[in-house]
């Protein structure tokens, strides 16, 4: 990716009075994003003409950028030559996620809800089709969750998976599913792209997810996305135990505790606190 990159934005820095306050532009780097931005913007793929369009470019100005996208799995193209953003981008974002704050930020309310609904508490973020455990908060039981920090698990069958591939755009949804593979650990694990689907929307209309012994017999899960100002799924939490503490009947209760730790987790993120100062 660096590579494509270094040698595809050459154009000197050249000075500029732009509206940012900054002295300096580089005006194919700024194209780049912009495109990132447009395609960011729309529900569907868009075509070069329409790009052109909405960012007022010549269309050989904008297919270099876009060709510069694509070598780079930025972008991708569809079987229509349309543009949509790539995967890339979302391995990049989780990636950001990974290495700032979020864990010391999140670890004061996953403590209170630990200690509150008496269970493991997780953070996790998505990396393509698996989930990454970033963190892990227990209580004080003699019966804990097996879980380690760094392994991963597939989204399909995770509460956190679900979490947050329900509140993901419709054609990344789409895409993430298709490259699953699914495999069957319990005789509950959802086994087809069509169990999934049906699950994700159960995830949307009520705010949170249920692994109910799909992964592992016993362990009962449910998971809550963590979201950036735009709205956006980058990390999520879940409280796990065991089916005899974790109830059917008293599911809904730890979830709204989990849902308010998610909230406030969301609440506290440094872009969250500059809009509310802006």
């Amino acid at each position: 990716m660096a590579t494509s990159l270094n040698t595809a934005f050459t154009e000197p820095l050249v000075e500029a009075d732009d509206k940012s306050g900054g002295p300096y532009q580089l005006h194919s780097l700024d194209r780049a994003v912009s495109v990132l931005e447009v395609l960011r913007d729309s529900d569907d793929p868009l075509s070069l003409a329409e790009i052109c369009q909405r960012m007022g470019l010549h269309k050989s100005t904008a297919h270099r950028s876009l060709m510069v996208l694509e070598r780079s799995s930025l972008i991708e193209r569809t079987s229509d030559n349309r543009y949509r953003l790539g995967l890339k981008l979302y391995e990049l974002g989780y990636r950001a996620v990974e290495q700032s704050d979020l864990r010391l930020r999140a670890r004061p309310f996953f403590r209170r809800l630990s200690t509150r609904v008496g269970e493991t508490v997780h953070l996790s973020i998505l990396q393509k089709t698996s989930v990454l455990y970033l963190d892990k908060i227990e209580p004080d039981h003699r019966v804990r969750m097996a879980t380690r920090i760094g392994i991963s698990n597939p989204v399909y069958c995770t509460s956190m998976g679900k979490a947050m591939l329900a509140f993901q755009p419709a054609e990344t949804v789409r895409q993430l599913v298709g490259a699953m593979r699914f495999e069957r650990y319990t005789h509950k694990t959802l086994r087809s792209p069509e169990m999934l689907l049906k699950s994700l929307e159960k995830v949307r209309a009520r705010g949170y997810a249920i692994d109910d012994e799909e992964i592992e017999l016993g362990v009962r899960c449910i998971g809550a996305p963590i979201f950036d100002e735009a709205h956006r799924p980058i990390a999520a939490a879940s409280v796990s135990g065991p089916t005899s503490r974790i109830t059917a009947q008293n599911v809904p209760e730890i979830a709204e505790h989990l849902l308010r730790c998610c909230r406030d987790i969301s609440a506290s993120l440094p872009w969250r606190q500059r809009a509310a100062r802006a």
